[in-house]
């Protein structure tokens, strides 16, 4: 990946006071790729964003996007990249066009250049019939695709989106990505962080962050099958208590509530689905049913995060 990589970062740290937000980040990312970053909150993903923008200076470390340095070279870079946050700065008392024309202007786009690149935004976003609209009128997912108009006007080559479907509907969530799949077909890159999984599973890969730390980065298939823990669906009739007894057992690494059953993996040299079902009994909290299970990237995530946050305790 090295020689076709857009985006390179190396020991890339962020403190605010004696908060490590991003803690010796080393990530590259190749040129045509939708990369996902996720996280709970807190993890230090929005930062990593802002930093690969230049909007922020690392401590330490530096970031390369399409061979420029984001802290040395801020302007150079700027003309490469489109950055949008969770909340863009569209101004709801003008119309679709008249924020499109305005954020042409800041780019310095010129008219011709303007009046081609236009419609083709508005047509690949079906935004053709809202054009009047006010900005304020338009619903989550219809502002979204403002948002990413405006963003696009430069034909920047890297993309930076900062949770940008969140609190939008499932449809207009799976017609953002339907947009971001064309404009990766058509060469653009895209850095995405998300909150919502079934995103993750969108991305060529996946970095799961923790504490400031890239705990693992694969392609979302591979988070699945690459753990030595087993996962099993435990039925039980009260798995709350279930749960919090099943926690303090030897080679139980991760139990979770999922609807009416529990997800947990277990270490398979340490213990078994025989010997977990028996303690179960012996607590008053049979019969305990264990059914092996395929993880899903949500399980892997837990067990994963749960892991790092053992070991940084």
């Amino acid at each position: 990946m090295a020689d076709s990589a857009i985006i390179r970062a190396q020991d890339l740290t962020r403190r605010f006071g004696s908060l490590t937000a991003v803690d010796r980040l080393n990530l590259e990312v190749a040129e045509g790729e939708i990369f996902g970053l996720v996280g709970p909150d807190g993890a230090g993903k929005t930062t990593t964003l802002r930093l690969m923008c230049g909007l922020l200076a690392p401590d330490q470390g530096h970031v390369l996007v399409a061979g420029r340095d984001v802290t040395r070279q801020t302007v150079e870079v700027k003309d490469h990249i489109g950055y949008m946050a969770q909340r863009f700065g569209l101004y709801p008392d003008l119309t679709v066009d008249e924020n499109m024309y305005f954020y042409a202007d800041l780019f310095g786009i010129s008219k011709s250049e303007r009046e081609a690149l236009l419609p083709e935004l508005l047509h690949m976003t079906r935004m053709d019939p809202f054009r009047k609209r006010q900005a304020g009128r338009l619903s989550g997912g219809m502002k979204q695709k403002l948002a990413l108009m405006c963003t696009l006007l430069h034909k920047p080559r890297v993309l930076f989106l900062d949770e940008p479907t969140n609190g939008v509907d499932p449809v207009s969530r799976r017609d953002f990505w339907e947009i971001l799949y064309r404009l990766v077909r058509e060469g653009l890159t895209v850095f995405v962080t998300t909150a919502y999984l079934d995103e993750a599973e969108r991305c060529d890969r996946v970095g799961l962050m923790y504490a400031g730390r890239m705990i693992r980065c694969d392609k979302p298939a591979s988070f699945r099958v690459q753990t030595d823990n087993a996962c099993y669906r435990v039925r039980c009739p009260d798995i709350r208590a279930a749960k919090a007894y099943l926690t303090t057992l030897d080679g139980v690494a991760s139990v979770e509530p999922f609807g009416a059953i529990l997800h947990l993996f277990l270490a398979p040299a340490r213990t078994s689905p025989e010997k977990l079902a028996a303690a179960l009994d012996t607590q008053g909290l049979g019969p305990a049913e264990f059914t092996a299970t395929p993880p899903s990237l949500e399980d892997v995530f837990i067990l994963l995060i749960r892991k790092a946050s053992q070991e940084a305790a």
